[in-house]
């Protein structure tokens, strides 16, 4: 699969839905990040970034965060291998 493609990104947005995390897209001038808010876990990243932009911002988050395993499908662990055995090789 394309790693730069808005399926990829589908994918990845999943991931942190399913990790209990609120994706924002707004605009701004400022870096992609993540807060926690009144014990709510937010992810806000540019809505203009490219997909390859935005793809790349949740990629280097997902790295930091420490994923609880049973909320997530296998797939879902698979990707966050591969996202992290990918930031590895970087």
């Amino acid at each position: 699969m394309n790693k730069s493609s808005p399926l990829y990104l589908k994918k990845i947005e999943e991931l942190y839905k399913s990790g209990g995390y609120t994706l924002r897209y707004e605009r701004g001038h400022f870096q992609p990040g993540r807060c926690v808010l009144r014990d709510k876990q937010i992810v806000v990243l540019n809505k203009f970034f490219t997909t390859e932009a935005k793809i790349s911002a949740l990629s280097d988050l997902a790295t930091e965060i420490e994923w609880d395993s049973d909320t997530l499908e296998l797939t879902q662990l698979n990707l966050l291998i591969e996202i992290s055995q990918t930031r590895l090789k970087l």
